[in-house]
């Protein structure tokens, strides 16, 4: 998203990119999440099916929300997601045994597939503090299930975003295509960084995109 506004997208085509895109390089990266790790499927397909089901008002609420709207969500979206990450303190291992009520699964996924897919985001950047921070998920477990959720409520996004001709499809192809290759550089470096070390990365990642968009919006007044 701040990529695409930097390369002079307004923010409706953005989200429409970035929708666009995270439905295909998050099904790679899911693949090869699946592969390499597995993905805890008891944790992964209620939240994403609470998301795919949000993500279908996305097209909706993007054609009715302003410009400056869409980017103070943004903004407040990233903020929650750097807040959890810093408070956190504790996390324990996923276990066969680990169970969290699907309900409270899917209501988080509705959440955030309506909330993040409309400013064009997967949900995985908030989703992952939230398996972290309130559930006790380990980092390196939460970040398969949140790739995973990002799949299934783009895809639904995707469906939406197309409905209302929000989606530059050759400008989202070739972006999608230059994501695959992130993806797979980031799965593997997801192999040989500790816990600690992911975190300190996301934390860094959210500032700098903070500091970004809080500049956009105090500079274009």
């Amino acid at each position: 998203m701040p990529a695409l506004l930097m390369l002079g997208f307004d923010i409706k085509s953005a989200i429409g990119i970035s929708v666009a895109q995270m439905a295909l390089s998050s099904s790679f990266g899911t693949y090869l999440n699946h592969k390499r790790t597995g993905i805890y499927l008891r944790i992964a397909i209620p939240v994403s099916i609470g998301g795919a089901t949000g993500a279908l008002c996305s097209g909706t609420l993007v054609k009715m929300l302003s410009p400056a709207t869409l980017e103070y969500a943004f903004i407040g979206f990233l903020i929650f997601a750097l807040w959890r990450m810093l408070i956190n303190t504790t996390q324990v291992n996923v276990k066969p045994s680990y169970a969290i009520n699907p309900a409270i699964l899917f209501a988080v996924g509705l959440l955030l597939g309506v909330a993040s897919i409309s400013i064009g985001v997967g949900g995985s950047i908030l989703l992952v503090p939230i398996l972290v921070g309130f559930f006790g998920v380990d980092i390196k477990k939460a970040i398969p299930i949140g790739l995973f959720f990002v799949m299934v409520a783009s895809i639904s996004g995707l469906i939406s975003m197309s409905f209302h001709a929000h989606i530059d499809y050759q400008s989202a192809i070739i972006v999608a295509l230059a994501a695959a290759v992130g993806v797979y550089g980031g799965i593997r470096l997801l192999e040989t960084t500790s816990s600690r070390q992911h975190r300190l990365y996301l934390i860094l990642f959210y500032i700098v995109v903070i500091t970004y968009f809080i500049y956009r919006v105090v500079t274009n007044g």
